[in-house]
């Protein structure tokens, strides 16, 4: 008598070199990309997508229905790039009629216990420390580093290489390249180390230096220190990019110290 230790459905497509350890359970509606690695008593769920070369570690639960009352039980998928490493006991949510997905870039790291709730779309090469949790509907840029036991509000943005303190409770968008701190949680600097390691020269970074001091550190509100960087700073991505970011922002930015409304 031959016993399995997975209980792998027949309707799974699973690419080549994919190892999948002992105890492990894969329904039916799930795709599994080359090259990745699904270690013990892991819980892949209908809808979800793995990439390739990724690594799923014991105890996660990947594309479990959403934690959402309005969901009716629909189609909907949860998709995880190639090269991420998802640790210990963290979950993945599926998305929910509102977008029909919910995304985790590739090159991400969520580390254990960490929580991405349904129709959140999450950037690449991000950093999710312990317990770090998403409700729905948040966007995260690339490159976001979140310290552990971060918690973010349903519908917030994060903006690309943002960095948030450990600890921290977001109830309003991020802006890209900032760090954010302390209760309540404000505006801290510019994210120059990070920004350092993944290739902006001196000048890009002395650029987004000067639009935080700006909106930051001057005397003028949110809507005088836009006009003010628009006309005062030339244009370059990196500009463009927190410009665009604020004036899409539905949810109000953090706050910097002493800043008017």
């Amino acid at each position: 008598m031959t016993i399995s230790l997975n209980q792998i459905h027949p309707s799974t497509k699973i690419a080549s070199n994919v190892s999948i350890d002992p105890f492990t359970c894969i329904h039916a509606d799930v795709e599994i990309g080359e090259n990745t690695w699904i270690g013990s008593n892991v819980t892949v769920m209908d809808g979800a997508r793995i990439g390739a070369n990724c690594k799923i570690f014991p105890g996660a639960v990947i594309s479990a229905i959403p934690q959402d009352l309005k969901f009716k039980g629909e189609d909907s998928l949860a998709i995880i790039g190639d090269y991420t490493v998802v640790r210990e006991c963290a979950t993945i949510n599926r998305g929910t009629y509102a977008t029909g997905k919910t995304e985790v870039g590739s090159h991400c790291l969520i580390m254990a216990y960490s929580h991405i709730a349904h129709d959140c779309l999450v950037g690449n090469h991000c950093i999710f420390s312990n317990n770090s949790t998403l409700a729905g509907h948040i966007t995260v840029g690339d490159h976001v580093v979140l310290g552990g036991l971060t918690a973010i509000q349903q519908f917030c943005k994060i903006g690309d290489f943002a960095f948030v303190s450990g600890g921290s409770l977001v109830r309003k968008d991020i802006p890209p390249y900032s760090k954010v701190a302390r209760n309540p949680l404000i505006f801290t600097g510019v994210n120059s180390i990070g920004m350092e390691r993944n290739g902006k020269n001196k000048e890009e970074i002395a650029l987004v230096e000067e639009v935080y001091r700006i909106l930051y550190r001057s005397k003028y509100n949110i809507s005088q220190a836009l006009e003010i960087i628009k006309n005062d700073l030339a244009p370059t991505h990196e500009r463009d990019t927190i410009l665009e970011f604020i004036e899409k922002s539905s949810q109000g930015i953090v706050r910097g110290y002493h800043q008017k409304s």
